[in-house]
């Protein structure tokens, strides 16, 4: 069996989150997002509370997260952010299944339509796989090469 076959896939609004499971995933962006790419930023924000949490569970740890937001939140579009991988569990491809995960979850809560997202530049091939294309032009924010990407609605 491999190891993704024993992802457990939960997606949560903000007021289903227990007190626990929102502070582990507030520590998991901290450790990547804060830490390792050492970026100084107000990663919690007013955003979580008006998004859902996508969970990849790997006996009972979080293995794979992204925040999706709604349409008119912070673009036009849907958009999937604060994308991650805890470092333990990076070598096992995880985030190939968080993403087809994030954008089918997308459509189902959210409906048909575009998604938006704001990708890290190293990234940019690694969202382009699932069909997302660059708009504009490179940006920096907090530090960190950026470019928005749209994955157009079949």
């Amino acid at each position: 069996m491999k190891d993704a076959d024993q992802l457990v896939w939960k997606c949560f609004a903000f007021q289903e989150m227990s007190n626990t499971l929102l502070y582990n995933i507030l520590l998991e962006r901290t450790k990547v997002f804060v830490v390792e790419q050492n970026c100084i930023f107000n990663d919690m924000d007013s955003i979580d509370m008006k998004s859902h949490h996508m969970v990849g569970f790997y006996d009972n740890a979080i293995a794979a997260y992204a925040r999706l937001m709604p349409p008119e939140l912070t673009f036009k579009e849907m958009s999937i952010g604060r994308v991650l991988t805890p470092q333990l569990f990076r070598t096992k491809g995880f985030g190939k299944y968080l993403m087809e995960q994030a954008i089918d979850k997308c459509y189902e809560i959210f409906g048909e339509g575009d998604i938006k997202i704001g990708a890290q530049l190293y990234l940019k091939r690694f969202y382009e796989h699932f069909g997302f294309k660059p708009l504009g032009e490179i940006h920096n924010i907090d530090g960190i090469p950026h470019t928005l990407m749209l994955l157009k609605n079949k």
